[in-house]
């Protein structure tokens, strides 16, 4: 499972920065570049929960060894 966290956050971080090259700054919200910036916010909110998941698993392992 921590591989295949690893793995998603590797292809979210590799959409981040392909999405980051269709910007233009000039018309940030119209057009090829809208679908960038969703894509971008998706990605991120993408990283954000799967460390939150990531965290989750290490406090349930910490919580299942004998004290």
């Amino acid at each position: 499972m921590k591989i295949f966290i690893w793995i998603l956050t590797l292809i979210a971080i590799g959409l981040i920065i392909f999405n980051a090259t269709k910007l233009n700054f000039d018309a940030l919200l119209k057009g090829e570049s809208q679908t960038a910036v969703i894509t971008i916010i998706s990605a991120l909110c993408a990283i954000i929960l799967l460390q939150i998941l990531r965290i989750s698993k290490k406090i349930e392992t910490l919580s299942k060894k004998p004290k």
